[in-house]
């Protein structure tokens, strides 16, 4: 099964933040990639209950299908990767059978068949490698709403969060409390 965990740490920006971030840090040859998230949900919000997402994301004209789970270090991603057909067909209202991410869904009692489209959330992402750890600044547009963050991913919780906080203080960054992406983008909707 493709499973991983995800240690990382968020914090929203304001564009002069954002800005000032990129010319401070080593951003300078990180290109910018778009990635599109497309959300999907119950009608009854069974995932957000159960505070677990499903997404695809578009990427590099590929496409994967992940559902993140709570897990006491972060959160559990299980991925499967999706053909362009199986892709349309999921958005189409249609979802195509993956197995992994099928069985976790089936162990939270969500039947996949109530999946619904809810739309796509626009991300220019730009990454670099940070003291080892991956350090991500990311420039997001959906429901006529634009917001800047900042990411670190960390293989251990500790060291992540010790670089991440001193970089906020280092870059006199207050800390904000930061949704998720799919949350920010079902509060834009409502």
């Amino acid at each position: 099964m493709n499973q991983e965990i995800e240690i990382e740490f968020k914090n929203m920006l304001t564009k002069a933040e954002y800005n000032r971030l990129k010319t401070t840090l080593p951003f300078e040859n990180a290109v910018a990639k778009e990635q599109i998230n497309h959300y999907f949900e119950t009608e009854n919000f069974d995932l957000k209950q159960q505070r677990a997402a499903l997404r695809i994301r578009e990427k590099n004209g590929g496409y994967t299908l992940t559902l993140k789970q709570p897990h006491p270090e972060g959160l559990l991603e299980t991925h499967a990767k999706l053909t362009m057909d199986e892709f349309e067909s999921w958005i189409a209202g249609n979802p195509v059978e993956k197995e992994n991410v099928i069985n976790q869904l089936k162990q939270m009692g969500i039947d996949y068949h109530a999946l619904k489209y809810w739309g796509e959330l626009k991300t220019n992402r730009q990454e670099i490698d940070y003291q080892d750890t991956l350090l991500v600044l990311d420039h997001s547009l959906y429901h006529d709403t634009e917001d800047y963050e900042l990411e670190l991913e960390a293989t251990n919780r500790a060291h992540g969060e010790k670089i991440f906080y001193q970089l906020l203080t280092d870059h006199e960054i207050p800390e904000r409390d930061t949704d998720n992406k799919i949350k920010r983008f079902f509060q834009a909707r409502a």
